[in-house]
């Protein structure tokens, strides 16, 4: 297993979990985003800078995500793709995706997308809580320990 992050809007305490459980489970993660990223010194830790434009991260990861493959992204299309991909994705905020909810997530997502184009402010999402921080943490020990492959 591969951890993958669309990393541009990734807040950097998701990032710092995900430091964490690469180093715990020795397992490789790759930090994508059209911006240079800091990472800790880590033989398995690697940040990936692309060419700014629509898309150029999420292309970057979809190309290169292999089945069993982790991402992390607040990007309900990038999320669709990469469980299309037969690779597991879950939001920042712990919300793992499925095959189950990804079409209603999609629905929403392209429901407000209209409301947006019509001038309508649907607001933006809340501030990042502890309980989200805690919500992701689990998720992805739970995650980790029934799907990937101990070393």
């Amino acid at each position: 297993m591969h951890i993958w992050v669309d990393a541009d809007a990734c807040p950097t305490v998701i990032k710092d979990i995900l430091f964490r459980a690469s180093d715990r489970w020795e397992m490789p993660l790759t930090l994508v985003a059209n911006q240079m990223l800091r990472t800790p010194p880590s033989p398995r830790i690697r940040a990936i800078q692309v060419p700014r434009g629509f898309d150029v991260a999420d292309a970057y990861i979809v190309e290169r995500l292999q089945p069993g493959d982790l991402i992390i992204t607040g990007d309900i299309p990038l999320a669709a793709q990469a469980l299309e991909k037969g690779a597991f994705a879950i939001h920042p905020r712990g919300e793992r995706y499925s095959a189950d909810t990804i079409q209603e997530r999609l629905a929403v997502r392209d429901m407000l997308d209209a409301l947006r184009g019509t001038g309508v402010d649907t607001g933006g999402p809340p501030a990042m809580a502890a309980s989200d921080r805690k919500a992701f943490g689990n998720t992805l020990d739970t995650l980790l320990a029934r799907h990937a492959r101990p070393r």
